[in-house]
């Protein structure tokens, strides 16, 4: 299967060479050099990873990602000149699955960008299709970022839809708490393991009718979390 990777850079040099090493390994190519562009090529096709400079002329790249995560989990890696901790952790937050600082080896640009891959393809989290759980008393768009229960759409943060995610594209396993902030948030997130609990817990009290005594996310006491599937899936 061919996997398809957009860059979005406005330095034609940086680009191209991206572009030339990543075209080396197999993957399919397409570029844009500014925000309005990209946010087109995003609209009208489907990218199995995204390269994103953050500086852009126009749209900003925080407003590409912040976009990119409002309509799908397309992997995201950001390219960035700022170096300043909190630019990092402001993108990784607001959903990056990784970044990259300029200036930097294309090598390390193709290993991140397979590391990343390689994370989405083994928990084989979902794309475009409803999960339904117990008898479909709750349903999980993935592709749209939704989830319904009893028929109403829930109000869930990023975090939250990205926690469900995780959990459900892998119902039989049960993650540790570091394997949830890896696989949700990425390897550079920061956040402490005991900040799952609570995040957890608020989804509990959105989408369980007893959250003390939850049916839809379980805990395994002394391991971590695994997803709770009612009746059927």
């Amino acid at each position: 299967m061919d996997i398809s990777i957009l860059i979005i850079e406005d330095e034609v040099g940086i680009s191209n060479i991206e572009r030339k090493y990543l075209e080396k390994e197999g993957y399919l190519v397409d570029q844009s050099f500014n925000g309005e562009d990209a946010l087109i090529k995003i609209k009208e096709n489907r990218y199995d990873l995204i390269l994103l400079d953050l500086m852009l002329p126009g749209v900003s790249g925080e407003e590409i990602m912040e976009y990119i995560r409002t309509n799908s989990e397309t992997p995201v890696i950001m390219v960035t000149a700022k170096v300043e901790e909190e630019q990092i952790v402001k993108g990784l937050k607001i959903g990056a699955d990784d970044y990259i600082s300029k200036p930097f080896s294309p090598k390390e640009m193709v290993q991140r960008v397979k590391t990343v891959l390689r994370r989405v393809e083994k928990y084989n989290l979902p794309k475009s299709e409803w999960l339904n759980i117990d008898n479909g008393r709750i349903k999980i768009d993935f592709d749209n970022h939704k989830l319904l229960k009893n028929g109403q759409e829930v109000s869930l943060t990023n975090n939250e839809f990205k926690i469900i995610q995780t959990l459900f594209s892998n119902p039989q396993k049960i993650f540790t708490r570091e394997e949830i902030i890896e696989i949700a948030f990425g390897m550079h997130y920061d956040a402490y393991d005991r900040a799952i609990d609570t995040h957890i817990k608020n989804i509990r009290h959105k989408i369980e009718d007893q959250p003390k005594s939850p049916k839809y996310i379980k805990t395994v006491y002394g391991v971590g979390y695994k997803a709770g599937l009612g009746d059927e899936i």
